[in-house]
C-alpha cells in the first residue's frame, strides 16, 4: 500500500507543543494587576493572552489572569499590542 502525499519518516516535520511556562504562583497566592512581571510572562510577544494550555492554570486562575491583564492594560500598565 503506498502513502500517498506526506512521507512516513521521522525528520524534523513533527510538531512539538509548547513549553508550558513556570509561573511561581501557589495556590493562595492572588494574581494582581499590579505584578506585571508575571503578567507580561502570560502574553505573547504580540500582547496576547497566552491559553490554559500554555500556562497550566486551572480555570478559575486562568478567569483571574484575564482579568488582571485588561485591568492592567486599562491603566496603562501593559500594552495592548505588542
Amino acid at each position: 500500500m503506498a502513502f500517498k502525499g506526506k512521507k512516513r519518516g521521522g525528520g524534523a516535520s513533527f510538531n512539538r507543543r509548547p513549553a508550558k511556562l513556570k509561573l511561581d504562583l501557589k495556590r493562595d497566592d492572588p494574581i494582581d494587576y499590579t505584578d506585571i512581571e508575571l503578567l507580561t510572562k502570560c502574553t505573547g510577544s504580540q500582547g496576547q493572552i497566552l491559553s490554559r494550555r500554555r500556562t497550566a492554570l486551572t480555570a478559575q486562575r486562568q478567569r483571574e489572569l484575564k482579568r488582571a491583564i485588561k485591568r492592567a492594560r486599562h491603566l496603562a500598565l501593559l500594552p495592548f499590542v505588542g
